[in-house]
């Protein structure tokens, strides 16, 4: 038997993968346990990565004509009220707050006091009090559309929790509309989830598929919900970003209505949409492997790390200025419409430990660069991806670093997109349905699963049927062709099919 191979991570993706996720997001130094139960810490790769995120998606919500604002973070309970299914919805995840004060208690410590007359929800999502304001700003068809966005923090009060991918406190952004009529509103839903898409494929180089979400998986208060859905490596899905249509609803419970060019008086047509730090897990869980974080360049905080070797003073005095005048001149190159983001690390750590350092943490390109790489007017160039190491001429790197990145891109967007291929398959037997998604080595019950479609109507009784298996319907892709046939589950004629999956 063979030596097992030694890795940065440990556990292997193969052997606990969600232990393998906690371990690389530990290694790459993104974010720990807070004092503060089911929330996190974000340390400085890992917010640099949600920045880069942020300004990406940003530049995109602009582009489109939303603007941002910013609404409170408390939010009074009769609000949430108004809208009976949104508040049966988040409910059980609400965060309270009933006092406005501390004092000092009978046995010491402190306790509350100053009771408020209404209490206030710490926001779970702010269509509620964003509708109260709308119905402040819309009088007439002249004010319409009003196009709005806002990143903030929300808290959902989650029992069960795991680094970014569900924590009771996290970051994201919300964007809210409205619209005079519906097809307008109907087609800022569309164009949102497609913002969304365009950036998980193009920049986190994550394939999606963009569907609507069933009646039992639909956002509390929609008309309609649509999803973007990505495979982890593991095979489980991840919802990646939801876009609302919904409809009349939260106008009618928040009376936002206006005058429209008849003089009538009519309720407006709203949206919601947005996507959160959750993206950050995505990340990790489509590219990272048994060595730590894998990054797609577009998204990376570094591009490039240049690290200097030398044993001695006179080894230094000839190392880092050819190494600071490398870092000139590739910061002096554009990669995605900016500057190239590198690093010079002269760090007082041992060689080997810090070159580590940058493979756990994902940096796209090293450059390690010694007196021999100096005698041959060379590079010594390790790529994350590949894990290619090769010496390269200073100036052939420095020609072709941009279109070096972009393979990168286009190669991590290739894997990925090739798991997802593998792991799709159609089903129109039961049993075959459920062996898919049943563990068949009890060693190894991590090899199974993935994306199965399959004919089903939509109905209560598929949902629990698919609940002993742990799977739920993701969606029903927007290009999904009418298949005729017999609901998996159930037996009835059916021409409707959706992919379904364990998820996160």
């Amino acid at each position: 038997m063979g030596k097992k191979k030694r890795t940065a991570i440990e556990p292997t993706r193969q052997e606990d993968y969600p232990e393998w996720y906690q371990q690389v997001i530990r290694a790459a130094d993104l974010a720990e346990v807070s004092p503060v139960r089911g929330c996190m810490v974000i340390k400085p790769w890992g917010f640099a990565i949600w920045e880069n995120m942020q300004a990406t998606l940003d530049r995109m919500f602009k582009e489109t004509g939303h603007e941002n604002a910013y609404f409170p973070l408390f939010i009074p309970m009769s609000f949430l009220e108004k809208e009976a299914e949104h508040v049966e919805g988040f409910a059980k995840e609400c965060a309270v707050v009933t006092h406005h004060r501390l004092e000092p208690g009978p046995e010491g410590g402190l306790v509350p006091a100053g009771k408020l007359e209404e209490p206030l929800i710490v926001r779970p999502t702010s269509e509620t009090i964003i509708g109260a304001m709308f119905a402040k700003w819309v009088q007439s068809y002249r004010d319409l559309p009003i196009l709005l966005n806002q990143w903030c923090n929300v808290v959902r009060w989650e029992m069960r929790t795991r680094m970014f991918l569900r924590t009771a406190e996290f970051l994201w952004q919300e964007g809210h509309t409205v619209h005079a009529t519906e097809a307008e509103a109907r087609e800022e839903t569309a164009r949102m989830l497609d913002v969304y898409a365009t950036f998980a494929e193009e920049y986190m180089a994550m394939p999606v598929i963009r569907g609507e979400k069933t009646e039992g998986e639909r956002f509390p208060g929609a008309v309609s919900t649509y999803t973007i859905e990505a495979m982890m490596q593991d095979r489980k899905a991840l919802q990646a970003g939801t876009s609302h249509f919904l409809g009349q609803n939260f106008a009618k419970a928040q009376e936002i209505k206006f005058q429209d060019q008849h003089g009538q008086e009519v309720y407006a047509w709203t949206t919601s949409w947005g996507v959160s730090t959750r993206l950050v897990g995505a990340l990790i869980m489509t590219h990272s492997d048994d060595d730590g974080l894998v990054l797609p360049p577009k998204l990376a905080p570094r591009h490039v790390v240049i690290l200097p070797i030398y044993r001695n003073d006179q080894e230094r005095s000839e190392v880092l200025p050819y190494c600071e005048s490398l870092r000139a001149e590739l910061e002096g190159l554009s990669f995605d419409g900016a500057p190239l983001r590198v690093q010079l690390d002269d760090r007082d750590i041992r060689g080997g430990e810090k070159n580590w350092q940058h493979i756990k943490r994902g940096v796209p390109l090293r450059l390690e660069i010694g007196p021999k790489d100096l005698a041959q007017e060379a590079v010594f160039l390790g790529r994350r991806d590949t894990g290619e190491k090769r010496s390269v001429p200073r100036s052939e790197f420095l020609a072709n670093v941009v279109s070096l990145l972009e393979e990168i891109q286009q190669n991590l967007f290739a894997q990925a997109l090739k798991l997802q291929k593998e792991h799709s398959h159609w089903f129109d037997d039961w049993d075959a349905f459920r062996a898919f998604f049943t563990p068949q080595n009890p060693e190894r019950p991590e090899i199974h699963g993935g994306f199965a479609m399959a004919r089903f109507v939509d109905t209560p009784a598929v949902e629990e049927k698919l609940k002993e298996l742990k799977v739920t319907i993701r969606c029903v892709p927007l290009d999904a062709e009418p298949k005729p046939g017999k609901c998996l589950f159930t037996g009835e004629p059916t021409d409707r099919w959706a992919v379904f999956a364990k998820a996160y």
